[in-house]
């Protein structure tokens, strides 16, 4: 299991340097028309480019190694009812055995049903409360439902699109949350970075003589869980599963060999290769938390969308590229109307070796 805790160069960070201030109507509510019609911030050196998602090919060496994360978003939206009539919503985290139809779910309801309640779920199956998880006092429920949750949810589930998507779940989200090499259902929020491929990109990446890896991450909703914490070095992260295969742990080492770079694509991608650099291949799960003063062993470079103020993910990218350097990006990215969060644009960053060094800004003017 990878550490949760920060080194001690991330304990001086608090929470108010990873803000900044963002227009909502900035916020993509809906995807682009193509799904590598979104634009790139090639942030890389300290002059910002503005591209096209379709030149990323071009922004690459022959040799560089192209990591993705191939799991699959689930409709793991639910909603029913207990034996009284009140209404409920289930968004289940994770399915602990399909076989025997249990999950376990983080449950809406005006009052918390006892163990042994059987749930009447929209669509005509049950599902009954066996008790919370992951122990007697955990946050979710441990739920057993009454066939393989994977072909219920599939036949009676809604899309999980993040919070700040205001509309319900469409035939497009369907298809649009979700990446075009998505391979194994688990999780419950899309690797947002990986939604501009398509089939032109992959093809003109292989001409290019990138060579591709995978590795599985299930998103959780954890994800899009506010810091609380002040100073970031308080703040518990939440756990999410993992598995980087030997075949991908064997592409990195080639990649080194030969002097390549391994690009991550997303966060979600960084999270998996550095909770796995000292196991190799490796399955588990990890609840790394990646702040300023990490030191990164496997990404060289990372292409990712743009992040919420203040969130885990902003450390992260300020760990890989710096806070100075992020912090100017995003305020490029705000001034020339780029898209923000899952269906938003994508920016390309390179590792700063002094990224981990930094200390945080002095004068608060320095921020967004």
């Amino acid at each position: 299991m990878a550490p949760n805790a920060p080194t001690s160069a991330a304990r001086d960070w608090t929470l108010s340097d990873f803000d900044f201030e963002l227009p909502p109507e900035l916020i993509a509510q809906h995807p682009s028309a193509d799904r590598s019609a979104s634009q790139l911030l090639d942030g890389r050196s300290a002059q910002a480019r503005d591209r096209g998602f379709r030149e990323l090919p071009e922004l690459l060496e022959p040799g560089d190694l192209l990591v993705f994360n191939d799991t699959q978003v689930i409709k793991a939206r639910l909603f029913g009812q207990k034996a009284t009539g009140g209404r409920l919503e289930l968004l289940v985290e994770r399915v602990l055995d399909a076989s025997r139809g249990t999950v376990a779910a983080h449950m809406k309801v005006s009052k918390k049903p006892a163990a042994g309640s059987v749930l009447q779920m929209d669509g005509g199956f049950c599902a009954t409360v066996i008790g919370r998880w992951p122990n007697a006092s955990g946050p979710l429920y441990q739920l057993g439902f009454d066939a393989d949750p994977y072909l219920l949810m599939a036949a009676h589930g809604h899309v999980p699109l993040p919070p700040y998507i205001t509309h319900e779940d469409t035939a497009e989200d369907a298809q649009r949350y979700q990446t075009v090499f998505a391979a194994r259902p688990g999780a419950v929020a899309a690797p947002t970075a990986a939604l501009h491929f398509d089939q032109g990109v992959l093809d003109a990446l292989e001409q290019r003589g990138i060579e591709k890896a995978r590795i599985t991450l299930h998103v959780g909703a954890g994800t899009f869980q506010p810091v609380k914490a002040q100073r970031i070095a308080d703040h518990l992260m939440h756990h999410e599963r993992f598995e980087v295969p030997a075949a991908t742990h064997e592409a990195i080492a080639r990649c080194k060999a030969r002097g390549g770079r391994v690009l991550a694509v997303g966060t979600t991608t960084v999270r998996a290769l550095e909770s796995a650099a000292h196991l190799g291949p490796a399955c588990d799960d990890t609840n790394i938390f990646i702040t300023p003063g990490f030191q990164f062993k496997v990404v060289d470079l990372l292409l990712t969308n743009f992040h919420l103020p203040k969130s885990t993910l902003m450390m992260l990218i300020s760990a890989f590229a710096g806070h100075r350097e992020v912090m100017a990006l995003y305020r490029h990215a705000i001034a020339q109307r780029y898209r923000f969060f899952s269906y938003g644009d994508a920016m390309l960053l390179q590792r700063n070796g002094q990224a981990g060094l930094q200390s945080p800004p002095a004068d608060p003017s320095g921020s967004l």
